[in-house]
């Protein structure tokens, strides 16, 4: 059996993570492993409910800790449908997002305290954490241009760019507080340059 391999896939808006997916769940196939792609929040029939409010732009009262509580409700369904039995049975896991969008957007974004984040994380995951994570850096108004482009706005989107700016940050504090697990991604670059960099990330694994 082939060893499972857990990777999640991080970055403000617009910065390509969830489009380059596929490539690098094609990465590893070509390399004879079995990969799934999956999503946060959703990844589940409850999760995708949830992840209809949280992204629903008509819902601008939902507080912050809501907001914090229903992300981690849809992750518990996440980790226990779909990740834990898909990496005990040797695949690998492609997570578009985790938790550490929590600490970024929440946490970051919204200003709620990391040891409440930590306190959550603790419980649902029971230790469980991502084997590699990427991190696809962009400056932000260059991100929210290319977010602009592809959709409507939801209602993380609709946030002016200091809460962006702030997730960014949190996002590279995090990135340099856990270098063994980070690997900083130039989403600035071409896409061939950005396909270019994540096949060296991903190399040693493949």
């Amino acid at each position: 059996m082939q060893k499972s391999l857990f990777i999640t896939l991080e970055g403000v808006e617009g910065a390509g993570k969830s489009s380059l997916m596929d490539y690098i769940s094609e990465l590893f196939t070509r390399a004879g492993h079995q990969a799934i792609q999956t999503r946060e929040p959703g990844g589940t029939k409850t999760g995708e409910q949830i992840r209809d409010i949280l992204l629903d732009s008509n819902n601008i009262s939902l507080e912050s800790s809501t907001e914090l509580l229903l992300m981690f409700a849809a992750r518990m369904q996440h980790i226990e449908e779909v990740i834990k039995p898909a990496l005990a049975s040797g695949q690998i896991v492609i997570c578009d997002r985790f938790t550490d969008a929590s600490y970024a957007y929440q946490g970051g974004g919204r200003g709620i305290e990391s040891s409440r984040i930590q306190t959550l994380e603790d419980w649902v995951q029971e230790g469980l954490k991502p084997d590699i994570t990427l991190l696809f850096d962009l400056d932000v108004e260059v991100g929210l241009r290319r977010a602009g482009k592809r959709s409507q706005a939801d209602r993380f989107e609709q946030e002016d760019i200091l809460f962006f700016e702030r997730i960014r940050s949190c996002y590279l504090e995090r990135a340099n507080n856990e270098s063994a697990r980070f690997r900083i991604i130039d989403s600035g670059e071409s896409l061939e340059n950005v396909k270019q960099q994540i096949q060296k990330i991903l190399q040693e694994y493949l």
